[in-house]
């Protein structure tokens, strides 16, 4: 494993991040045909999730724990960016803060980098068995 700067990996997670936030606000503008672009935006934000996975498990060769800690913080902030657009959003529109928006702050996150930390650790264990196994087999 290669340690890089202790702070890179959490500005990778912060750009993923921002790249979900993304995805989830600008997908969700189009009204016609709206069941394709929410198929569009899964696709998009599983391909960034894909793409994040790998760079820090093939470029970066972080531990299995360590790949889906930074995958699901990236996660995390996008949900975490979505909840307070929505409250913003809603603030706009009524001139008063729900209570709800503020367990959104708290809930999004969670429900959406919980699942992601264990899909992510998942994958990176099978990774790191196969390149164990790639790499016993040419030694």
């Amino acid at each position: 494993m290669t340690e890089s700067h202790p702070q890179s990996w959490f500005r990778v997670a912060l750009l993923v991040g921002i790249v979900y936030f993304a995805v989830g606000r600008l997908f969700s503008v189009p009204i016609p045909h709206a069941q394709a672009w929410r198929l569009a935006a899964w696709i998009v934000s599983g391909v960034a999730f894909a793409a994040h996975l790998g760079y820090e498990h093939f470029k970066i060769r972080h531990s299995p724990r360590s790949v889906a800690r930074d995958t699901a913080v990236a996660v995390g902030i996008g949900a975490l960016l979505l909840a307070v657009a929505g409250m913003i959003r809603s603030v706009w529109a009524t001139s008063a803060i729900r209570t709800a928006w503020f367990l959104a702050l708290v809930l999004w996150p969670a429900f959406t980098a919980i699942p992601a930390f264990l899909a992510a650790l998942v994958v990176a264990m099978l990774l790191k068995q196969l390149r164990l196994r790639t790499d016993r087999k040419h030694a």
